[in-house]
């Protein structure tokens, strides 16, 4: 498992569209690097998205399937009762991993793709002094308040991979919580199927 690193948080959200108003439920989210470029894959930056799953947890919340793409993020979440927004900790979430994926392309020469991120932060976005446009500004979510509804973004989620055409079997792509649904056994990051979340009351904080 993944270890926890530092996170800090900040009570700043970025541009993120549509604002939940809930303050817990299980959402499927997505978010995409920015003009679809493989950033995970270039940098192998797939911890950082364990790193903010680890830190999601320590706030009490929950993940109940998830695949990491070369470009983009899908992720089933189980969000607990909590004075913090949604918004607000995917935007944060968002910004950790935004910093983690431009210190790997800076460490690993990447200048190019680092001058293209630059090149497409916005006006006011760079009187703020943001540097680099890593994510989409935007990330889209779908609340799943039923068990059918759910099972059918978890089957999307483990199934994309093999659309993408990167794996034949979806509990072969390492970076997906698959392997857990499909054989029982815990995949590199571990996991609470949605079943499970079934016995948890989402209203209460322990």
């Amino acid at each position: 498992m993944p270890q926890v690193s530092k996170f800090t948080f900040i009570n700043m959200p970025m541009s993120i569209g549509r604002k939940i108003v809930v303050s817990n439920g299980i959402f499927f989210i997505t978010f995409t690097c920015a003009r679809w470029l493989p950033l995970f894959q270039i940098t192998n930056g797939y911890d950082a998205v364990y790193r903010w799953f680890n830190y999601l947890k320590d706030q009490q919340h929950y993940i109940a399937g998830y695949v990491i793409m070369p470009s983009h993020v899908h992720a089933l979440l189980a969000f607990s009762s909590n004075p913090v927004s949604i918004n607000t900790f995917i935007a944060n979430g968002k910004r950790f991993m935004a910093y983690n994926l431009v210190s790997r392309l800076k460490a690993q020469g990447k200048t190019e793709i680092l001058e293209q991120l630059a090149s497409w932060v916005n006006p006011t976005d760079r009187y703020k002094n943001k540097l680099h446009e890593v994510f989409e500004p935007s990330f889209d979510r779908k609340e799943c308040r039923t068990l059918r509804f759910t099972k059918q973004k978890v089957d999307y989620i483990h199934l994309n991979p093999c659309k993408s055409g990167l794996v034949k079997l979806p509990e072969a792509y390492p970076h997906s919580s698959a392997k857990y649904y499909y054989t029982g056994v815990q995949g590199v990051y571990p996991v609470l199927t949605y079943m499970e979340l079934q016995d948890i009351d989402l209203t209460l904080r322990s």
